[in-house]
């Protein structure tokens, strides 16, 4: 197996130079340049290894897709008896739910199954389908956004081009509303719907990332967000919050009622010392 040409010597002025002190101009000696190469071997070997790797690892991975369709396909055939599913997931989900827009969210209630289907040679690509049933925004029945490598061996993406009703395109009524509050104004106004039409730069889409590696996996912790908080306690932590609280108060009220002690026996005193002045003034007539 070739390992390439040796490395150049290094020569130690290269090395003074990121410290500012080039006095010196001189070849390594002779150990340090041989450990050198020898070092650049054994990477050489590191890098083969890591490229075999990486290919049996590809191939791992597209048997292992194809035994994971069949659950995949159940799970969905499952998800669609319990209502409203898709869309509590995907409001549950922090970086999704990030993205929507309120009139988004209720067309997501329409949404009836969720796949990502990744291609034959993984490296290649991958696509994500959005299942509608009849609703009042676009007569689509599937949308997709598919990711795979352009021509040039870059990224790129393309998707379904939405068929609007007269009157509900979502895109327009977004851009309409302007301004945006909140957690929407640092995003830019990216939207679900923008982002599904959005080709700028495929190669950094966190949104695509977020369903194939985290929702499309396990959507089922994200519907069930709520219960998880509770099994973990959050409302537990709640309740020693308010029992704090009335432990706080009640240590107030006791020191006010000290603090008053305390003012009812010194008013006494006082009241004492008067009746001495007034026997002693008494005494002296």
């Amino acid at each position: 197996m070739s390992h390439g040409p040796a490395p150049k010597k290094v020569k130690e002025s290269e090395v003074a130079g990121a410290s500012g002190d080039a006095d010196e101009s001189r070849d390594y000696d002779a150990e340090t340049q041989k450990a050198l190469e020898e070092i650049d071997a054994c990477q050489n070997e590191i890098d083969a290894l890591n490229e075999t790797a990486s290919e049996e690892i590809l191939v791992v991975e597209q048997k292992y897709n194809k035994l994971r369709k069949p659950y995949f396909d159940k799970r969905n055939e499952i998800i669609k008896r319990i209502p409203n599913f898709w869309v509590t997931a995907f409001v549950n989900h922090p970086q999704i739910s990030a993205i929507l827009d309120e009139d988004e969210e209720d067309c997501l209630h329409y949404l009836t199954k969720l796949e990502v289907e990744e291609f034959d040679d993984i490296k290649s690509g991958y696509r994500i389908n959005f299942h509608f049933k009849e609703n009042p925004y676009f007569e689509n029945k599937i949308l997709t956004k598919e990711f795979h490598l352009g021509s040039s061996g870059d990224p790129a993406s393309q998707s379904t081009s939405i068929r609007w009703k007269e009157g509900n395109d979502l895109s327009k009524k977004i851009k309409n509303k302007g301004g945006g509050k909140g957690r929407k104004r640092f995003l830019e106004q990216k939207t679900l719907f923008s982002w599904l039409t959005d080709h700028a730069d495929p190669s950094a889409d966190d949104i695509a990332e977020v369903i194939k590696d985290d929702m499309w996996p396990n959507p089922l912790q994200y519907y069930l967000v709520p219960d998880i908080e509770v099994e973990n306690g959050v409302e537990g932590e709640d309740d020693g919050s308010e029992d704090e609280d009335d432990a706080d108060l009640a240590e107030v009220e006791e020191e006010e009622d000290v603090e008053g002690e305390e003012g009812v026996d010194n008013l006494a005193d006082e009241d004492e010392d008067d009746v001495a002045e007034q026997e002693d003034e008494g005494g002296e007539d």
